[in-house]
Parts: structure tokens; C-alpha cells; sequence
């Protein structure tokens, strides 16, 4: 019967748990593409603020208050699920963190549309 000191007992399962985390460089890969398909949600917030405004200004109107913190908000939520889906998945590998921001993105989804379908567009100008 052989005895093992304790200390190597844990460096080995610390190896084992260190052999079976995906490199660094494909983690940074799943976050920077997904990074981009959030920013895409951004970019085409920024250009429902933009392209209601205009409308609004060609109908003699402006945007309203409530208008404007609904498109505002458009644009900070993928930011901001993007952060929380990154700080959520900073210890897991690649796979559980490609899914942890997949879900975040379709969370993105869910409520870019249901802030425009269930709001109306008729609600936000003056």
C-alpha cells in the first residue's frame, strides 16, 4: 500500500482539471465572434435611433421621452448582456462559453423584438 502526500494528490487533479480547459486562444476566439454578432445588435439599434429620428423629423415631430430611453435602451442591452454573458462564462471552456453567449444573444433577440412588437412605433414620437 503506497502512501501519497496530500499536496500531490491535489497538484494531480489540478492538472487534470487544467488538461481539460480549451486553450486561451479558442476561448478569445468564441468571444470575440460573438463579440461581433452583439456588436451587430448595437449597430442596428444605433440605426433604429437614427432612422426614427429622421422619420419623425420628415413628419414635422420629434421622438418622445419614452422614445428616446426605448432606443437608448436598444443599444445598451447588447452591451450589457455581452458583458454579463462574458463574466458568466470567464471559467469554462469554449463549448459551455460559446453556450453561455449564445443564450445571451438570443436573450438579445427576444427582447429587441418584443420592445418593438409589443410597444409600437406609434409610441414613440410625439
Amino acid at each position: 500500500m503506497s502512501v501519497t502526500p496530500a499536496g500531490s494528490a491535489a497538484s494531480q487533479a489540478s492538472d487534470r482539471v487544467h488538461s481539460l480547459r480549451s486553450p486561451s486562444w479558442l476561448s478569445t476566439s468564441v468571444a470575440i465572434i460573438f463579440g461581433l454578432l452583439y456588436a451587430y445588435d448595437a449597430w442596428e439599434a444605433v440605426g433604429n435611433l437614427v432612422g426614427l429620428n429622421v422619420a419623425a423629423g420628415a413628419l414635422g415631430t420629434s421622438l418622445s421621452g419614452f422614445g428616446w430611453s426605448v432606443l437608448l435602451g436598444g443599444i445598451l442591452l447588447p452591451l450589457v448582456v455581452y458583458v454579463l454573458a462574458l463574466w458568466i462564462g470567464r471559467n469554462l471552456s469554449a463549448g459551455p462559453q460559446a453556450l453561455v453567449l449564445l443564450v445571451g444573444w438570443c436573450l438579445i433577440a427576444v427582447l429587441s423584438l418584443d420592445m418593438f412588437v409589443s410597444i409600437g412605433l406609434g409610441r414613440l414620437i410625439v
